[in-house]
């Protein structure tokens, strides 16, 4: 009897997006040039040209590729070119990101979750308060605090009133699961993140400008923290 295996085959249109987008990340396939045709781009990949001609359209709408009747396809500057969608499908490619992206993600995060904590609060004191209870149990390890943190992020963007706040956040959820396994290795993680649930505890009933400024620290913090995971680990 043959062994099982509990992880789904890879499709072919998986199989193809992750070798052109990881090509074009590390510059196999750069800005401004060209892609083979669709046949011999086929015949590289070890794909059938529909899951291919799939996958290339997915990506052009995301903003990776330009695509024109008649014309070879383009691969773009993603900074310039790109959306939301693009970060959604840059969240499956962690190992591959490019230079700075974590830092810039965290420092865009810096700016928005503060705001994000003071709607909540503003709208649901007692909700999030009730959630941030849970603190004083929480288990000092990695995938303890990689979950609560992106679950306290994900409950007060649902809080907030703005369910667009929800959907941005929901795209990096796989990033994220990455990303915070190695911040939360850290002790020092653990313990600036336990401070902060503790201090945004505090400052829910004052509400307003505290929460944001106890947000806003906090972030700035873990920033500060990731530069310096990645000069140790560089």
């Amino acid at each position: 009897m043959k062994p099982t295996s509990s992880s789904p085959p890879i499709r072919p249109a998986q199989r193809a997006e992750h070798k052109i987008v990881t090509g074009i990340l590390d510059g196999t396939f750069a800005p401004g040039s060209v892609l083979p045709s669709e046949r011999q781009l086929a015949e590289i990949l070890c794909v059938a040209r529909p899951p291919l001609r799939e996958t290339l359209q997915r990506l052009a709408a995301q903003g990776w590729l330009t695509i024109a009747h008649g014309k070879p396809t383009v691969v773009n500057d993603y900074w310039e070119k790109g959306g939301m969608g693009l970060l959604s499908t840059l969240a499956r490619y962690v190992d591959t990101l490019p230079h700075g992206f974590v830092v810039h993600l965290l420092e865009v995060r810096s700016r928005l979750l503060p705001i994000i904590a003071e709607l909540a609060v503003k709208r649901a004191p007692d909700a999030v308060l009730a959630f941030l209870d849970k603190v004083e149990s929480l288990e000092d390890n990695a995938p303890a605090f990689a979950v609560f943190d992106w679950q306290l992020q994900l409950f007060m963007a649902g809080e907030t009133g703005n369910p667009i706040y929800k959907l941005m956040f929901n795209d990096f959820s796989v990033m994220f699961a990455t990303l915070a396994a190695a911040y939360f290795s850290r002790f020092q993680a653990r313990a600036a993140s336990r401070s902060y649930y503790r201090e945004l505890a505090a400052a829910i009933p004052v509400g307003g400008k505290r929460v944001e400024a106890v947000v806003m620290a906090a972030m700035e913090e873990s920033v500060t923290l990731w530069k310096r995971i990645g000069r140790e680990e560089g």
